[in-house]
């Protein structure tokens, strides 16, 4: 498969999850990411992050994370392989690490320390408080984020303790902010032949993520609560429900939506009941509502009822892990690779790349071993 971005080269200084994470998006589109790893410290640390292990070295979580990349084994503090990596500098497009914000400075890898190497390097930073701030030599991680920005305050239910998402959500959209920083960076550097420094940090991120009622409390000093089974904040029905056989998100986000709902589900008395008029006046008597949903939805199990509104009602089965990822509708859109590798004779099964490149999604080779290309990346240069 011919990608849009080969024959980019990226250097990364990374571990564990949203640096990666980044850098594993680009390579899903063809960059070269070579992970710059001391074997002295391990490498990465998501190498030895169970509780599954591929051997010594190895992780499933590591192998989430890493597919497709390549792997040197250089220690930036040493003089030696400092000068190495400055040989691999001048071939690079970008460099990119997720260090606490005061190490890229002391290591040596932003645009200042480089660009006499490199003019066109792109130096993309990934922190958890940024770089040139009070906070910026504090370690940082998702968790936080979703407490300090705000995040738990809205989830859950209303009377219940606040809430984390159960992913890691800030770690992976701050290292898609990486991804498109970085991107940007390159783009810029073709253009004009001269590199920059960018960056990206979980806690932008997060207040960046506040978005709509960000600007509601701004502006009107609106504070966003948590509604009752997380429903949307203005419109209605825009919440969880109860089936025959457990829950469903029922999102009827225009009036279309509610009238094709009325209509399949045979609720003339909700489409008459003018408590039910609008999307205003359902918010508005959203207690109301509620039961009345409940009990006309749980008549049905969620697969009938996602059968009946296939797509004409925004409506989505709540699913567990297990049911999420053995819905066969994953298996008709490719969504799950089986990647090679040796300590599993069946292979490594894994999410797929959420790209497509004219119709087909990029297969990934397994993670790297820590240095497995030192022969081919740094030849006789290094010893």
């Amino acid at each position: 498969m011919k990608r849009p971005l080969d024959g980019i080269r990226i250097l990364s200084v990374e571990q564990y999850a949203a640096g990666p994470y980044g850098t594993q998006l680009l390579a899903d589109l063809g960059a070269e990411v070579i992970k710059i790893e001391c074997r002295e410290l391990g490498g990465d640390v998501s190498r030895g992050l169970g509780p599954y292990f591929l051997g010594e070295g190895d992780s499933d979580f590591f192998q989430t994370f890493s597919k497709g990349k390549k792997s040197v084994d250089l220690d930036l503090k040493d003089a030696g392989d400092r000068e190495v990596f400055l040989g691999l500098v001048k071939t690079a497009d970008a460099v990119a690490n997720n260090l606490r914000g005061d190490q890229p400075g002391k290591l040596g890898i932003d645009y200042p320390a480089l660009k006499a190497v490199n003019p066109a390097i792109v130096c993309a930073h990934l922190s958890a408080y940024g770089r040139g701030n009070s906070r910026a030599g504090w370690p940082g991680y998702d968790y936080l984020m979703q407490a300090e920005a705000g995040f738990m305050m809205v989830t859950g239910e209303p009377e219940g303790p606040p809430v984390r998402a159960g992913l890691s959500i800030i770690d992976f959209h701050t290292g898609s902010h990486l991804a498109v920083a970085l991107l940007a960076g390159i783009v810029g550097a073709q253009r004009t032949g001269v590199g920059c420094d960018m960056d990206v940090s979980l806690f932008d991120t997060a207040v960046h993520q506040l978005s709509y009622p960000a600007t509601w409390y701004l502006n009107r000093g609106h504070e966003t609560r948590r509604l009752p089974r997380g429903s949307h904040p203005s419109i209605a029905p825009s919440q969880l429900v109860k089936t025959g056989d457990g829950w469903g998100l029922l999102m009827c986000q225009t009036p279309k939506f509610w009238d094709i709902f009325c209509e399949l589900t045979g609720a003339g008395h909700l489409a008459a009941d003018p408590r039910f008029a609008s999307i205003a006046e359902r918010h508005r008597h959203l207690d109301a509502l509620t039961p009345l949903l409940d009990e006309l939805l749980s008549q049905r199990t969620s697969a009938e009822w996602t059968a009946l509104f296939a797509g004409r009602v925004p409506f989505a089965p709540v699913l567990d892990v297990k049911s999420a990822l053995d819905n066969p509708y994953l298996e008709e859109i490719s969504m799950i690779e089986t990647v090679a590798h040796e300590a599993r004779p069946e292979g490594v099964r894994t999410v797929a790349s959420p790209f497509r490149v004219n119709g087909e999604r990029p297969q990934a080779a397994r993670a790297p071993k820590l240095g497995e290309q030192d022969d081919e990346i740094l030849g006789g240069s290094h010893e």
